[in-house]
């Protein structure tokens, strides 16, 4: 585990939730993490979700998706994930167009959830989301503060089989962890995640 102490004081006066980002690696089990913070208290949320959720039910992303893959791709429970996959993880252009049709949306519904947390009448001191492409689209901007979740290689691969070229598109590992605020490899024991993550809470709250 690794932290930079001088990015922890975000308190305020407000009660304006501190807004962390979790990233990392394929299977390097940032889902877990994210678990782990609502276990601690935190309002959670994964970017993931958000992305599911407009494929499933946004009108509008669903058109544009017929238009540019064919009507094949939609069904009665909107977009079909599985088809639109395999159209774009080895098709760089098209998945570039993806990102460019979700990203804004994504902001923008995270941003959203943000405000409804912070409105709430007795809201948590953190929001955690699960942001993959954090660094990659520039968004740790719009967060407090940055957790990466690594994991050795092999044990990444052993949880989360690829048959495509998604990891070649990140930014290295040793970048990430470069530019994090707290980094924990995640090679170990569920109670040992949950210790980091309850480290993590305890010094953005304190």
């Amino acid at each position: 585990m690794t932290d930079r102490p001088d990015r922890t004081d975000h308190t305020t006066a407000t009660s304006t939730p501190l807004a962390l980002a979790i990233t990392g690696a394929i299977g390097a089990g940032k889902s877990t993490a994210l678990e782990a913070f609502a276990r601690h208290g935190a309002a959670t949320i994964s970017s993931d979700e958000i992305v599911h959720r407009l494929l499933r039910c946004d009108p509008e992303v669903r058109r544009e998706l017929a238009e540019r893959f064919g009507p094949n791709v939609i069904g009665a429970d909107g977009a079909d994930r599985e088809k639109v996959a395999e159209i774009v993880f080895n098709d760089p252009d098209q998945l570039n167009w993806l990102e460019e049709l979700l990203h804004p949306r994504v902001v923008e519904e995270n941003l959203a959830w943000r405000d409804e947390v912070a409105r709430r009448p007795d809201p948590p001191a953190l929001t955690v989301t699960e942001v993959p492409l954090l660094y990659e689209t520039g968004a740790e901007k719009r967060f407090d503060a940055v957790v990466v979740i690594t994991a050795p290689e092999r044990v990444r691969r052993e949880r989360r089989p690829l048959g495509d070229d998604r990891e070649a598109r990140l930014l290295s590992e040793r970048e990430k962890l470069a530019l994090a605020d707290y980094a924990y490899v995640n090679d170990g024991s569920l109670a040992d995640l949950d210790a980091f993550v309850a480290d993590v809470v305890a010094k953005l709250t304190a």
